[in-house]
């Protein structure tokens, strides 16, 4: 039970079913100016695998504005990954790491016990933002572990015919990304061409979701649209990738998560008392570090509200 004073969210693998194809619809929301599209948590589903947080953004042209612009704030319990289709964003966090991750690249930071980040469009940009921001859930053995940053120029590009598939946690199809994870995750973003039918293998111990997130595309012969996360469970061994005039994918998988998990604000945790320590060590800057930023960094909400993991964080 979560304690009355800690406005969380418990989420745990007890939905997970055999294979099915069901439509959760996404939430719109806000950060500043930038519009999200919240895919996880969602009421229906909070967790895919060690996925529990799904942001997309964009697309979106700007020319003076500074879209993505977000302060530093904390994370325990938690990794997360940073995967753009357009744009450039800059990483600051408490362990001195500064990263500028772009399209093709990924961006991996484990919290451990605590660690604090910002997140910006730099200065010089392309005039173009889209991208996705994800949480993995940290196993109760690393989670209080030493926090780490890992920046990725380059992730495998796996060509097929009429698609490429851009791997960027996980292993497929022989390769393997780079970035080291906790537990067994698969993140893949697919790019169909126009006419492409693509077969993928599966672990069929793995559940699985996809997200629409450019042009048209169906999954084992039914269309998909950009505004639900696509819940695939479990017992796939394949799955099948058609699209008319081309698009885009992101293919989330892992094993059911065999923890429960409380999520209030940028926390991921197991006890209120947890959340309720870190929330004071932050508001007292001890725990977290420091984060080079022009600005005033992200206070922590009142822990009798509910407050929903921040966008894009």
């Amino acid at each position: 039970m979560v304690h009355s004073k800690v406005g969380a969210k418990t989420s745990d693998a007890s939905d997970v079913r055999g294979s099915v194809f069901e439509g959760f619809p996404a939430r719109e929301t806000s950060l500043g100016t930038l519009r999200i599209l919240r895919a996880l948590p969602i009421r229906q589903k909070r967790l895919v695998g060690a996925w529990c947080f799904l942001d997309r953004f964009g697309p979106l042209s700007f020319s003076d504005a500074k879209p993505m612009d977000v302060a530093p704030h904390p994370h325990i319990g938690l990794q997360t990954v940073s995967w753009l289709l357009q744009g450039e964003v800059v990483h600051n966090d408490s362990l001195g790491s500064e990263a500028l991750v772009r399209p093709g690249g990924v961006n991996v930071m484990t919290s451990g016990g605590g660690i604090a980040h910002a997140e910006e469009t730099p200065r010089k940009n392309s005039g173009l933002l889209q991208g996705v921001q994800l949480w993995i859930a940290l196993p109760d053995a690393d989670r209080n572990g030493q926090a780490s940053f890992q920046h990725i120029d380059e992730v495998p590009i796996i060509e097929q015919a009429g698609s490429m598939v851009s791997l960027f946690a996980g292993s497929l199809l022989g390769w393997s990304s780079p970035a080291k994870h906790f537990s067994p995750v698969l993140g893949a973003d697919i790019e169909l061409h126009a006419f492409a039918n693509l077969e993928l293998p599966l672990d069929p111990s793995f559940e699985h979701a996809a997200l629409l997130m450019t042009g048209d595309a169906g999954i084992d012969g039914r269309s998909i649209d950009a505004m639900n996360l696509w819940y695939l469970g479990t017992n796939r061994s394949s799955i099948e990738f058609k699209s008319r005039g081309g698009g885009r994918v992101l293919l989330l998988g892992g094993p059911p998560f065999p923890e429960k998990i409380l999520m209030w604000w940028n926390f991921v945790a197991r006890t209120a008392e947890e959340i309720a320590l870190a929330r004071s060590d932050w508001q007292s800057h001890q725990r977290f570090g420091e984060v080079k930023y022009r600005g005033r960094r992200l206070d922590a909400p009142p822990l009798k509200r509910f407050a929903p993991p921040n966008p894009a964080s």
